[in-house]
């Protein structure tokens, strides 16, 4: 290789980092300045110093309870599921290299509502039973899908066709067991299914910050071994990397954070769908996608829930807000596939 050439790919290589830190940096910026928006803007404005005073503990006189008790936790949760989703999200899409791998898409999300209606309309379960079966079942439905996809290694495009036909079977259970239920009980089914932050409490949030901090890291240390199992199964395993293992790991760590955002908040549709796609685009090819997805998922929800509140007439949860964004998008990639003439 000339000195020439060799200049050239360092130079890239440079350019392409300190393009991805300045990502990250921004995207890092809008998080905390939705968030502090969030807690300043509602139909009462508080200065920051109100919210400072309030977050370092102080009692403010009715700040405290806008800000502490419902303007907070719903802040916080919305970071944490957003970053849940887009991990999730962006993790499938990596080690199947295809777009459409979101468990928005492959059945996940879909297991964990039909879980919740079911707790919530025959069970009869309270929050905290609600959220532990959606967790549960969602990460069974995640095996299930895994199982029955695997033949001699997990294809991308298998994978996604087993998990959409799986969604399928779960939507229509959930739409039959809302067919049985009482009137609140159908209220607090649609609520949750909806995918929304509205009451939300440190009590839901809690459980979400946990997995964040213990699965996260497992994901983000996984960043290398995904990046290489996009090169193709042949490559990463001549490379070093032991793909079955890999796998069981990280979807048990996706399929983890995805189960507990749910439970916490409902199926937020489109983020995990989302997330992957526009850090690819504003990041370009420069490294793991995990931390700019993260932070992608964050901004998506505090905006959308921001949005779904105070933007229109009527209050829309924030599922809502993200199913109008997402949707024309999977439209566009079904069509820019079917266009190139490729498969899923």
């Amino acid at each position: 290789m000339s000195s020439t050439t060799l200049e050239a790919v360092t130079h890239g290589r440079v350019r392409r980092t300190r393009r991805r830190r300045g990502v990250l940096v921004v995207l890092t910026v809008l998080v905390l300045a939705a968030f502090a928006v969030s807690l300043m803007v509602g139909h009462t404005f508080y200065p920051p110093a109100d919210v400072l005073a309030v977050i370092a503990g102080e009692d403010v006189p009715g700040a405290s309870f806008t800000v502490g008790t419902l303007r907070l936790p719903r802040a916080v949760l919305a970071i944490l599921a957003g970053a849940c989703f887009g991990l999730g999200g962006v993790t499938f899409q990596t080690m199947l290299r295809n777009p459409l791998a979101s468990p928005d898409i492959i059945g996940i999300s879909s297991g964990a509502s039909a879980a919740a209606a079911f707790a919530i309309v025959t069970l009869h379960l309270g929050e905290a039973g609600v959220s532990a079966f959606a967790i549960v079942v969602g990460l069974a439905v995640a095996l299930v899908v895994y199982t029955l996809s695997f033949k001699d290694g997990v294809a991308g495009t298998r994978l996604v066709l087993i998990g959409i036909g799986i969604a399928a079977m779960l939507d229509s259970v959930t739409a039959y067991v809302l067919t049985q239920a009482a009137e609140w009980d159908l209220q607090e089914a649609m609520r949750w299914l909806t995918g929304s932050l509205n009451g939300a409490t440190w009590r839901e949030t809690l459980p979400v910050a946990v997995a964040v901090a213990v699965l996260a890291p497992v994901l983000l240390g996984q960043a290398r071994n995904l990046a290489m199992m996009q090169l193709g199964d042949d490559t990463a395993a001549a490379l070093g990397v032991r793909l079955e293992r890999t796998r069981l790991l990280v979807i048990v760590a996706a399929v983890g954070l995805i189960a507990f955002a749910t439970a916490a908040t409902g199926p937020i549709a489109f983020v995990a769908f989302l997330s992957g796609p526009i850090a690819a685009r504003i990041v370009g090819p420069a490294g793991s996608l995990l931390l700019p997805s993260a932070l992608v998922g964050a901004l998506l929800v505090l905006v959308a829930d921001f949005a779904g509140q105070f933007a229109f007439d009527t209050r829309y949860p924030v599922g809502v807000v993200t199913g109008v964004l997402g949707a024309p998008y999977l439209i566009y990639l079904l069509i820019r596939t079917n266009r190139a003439g490729g498969s899923l």
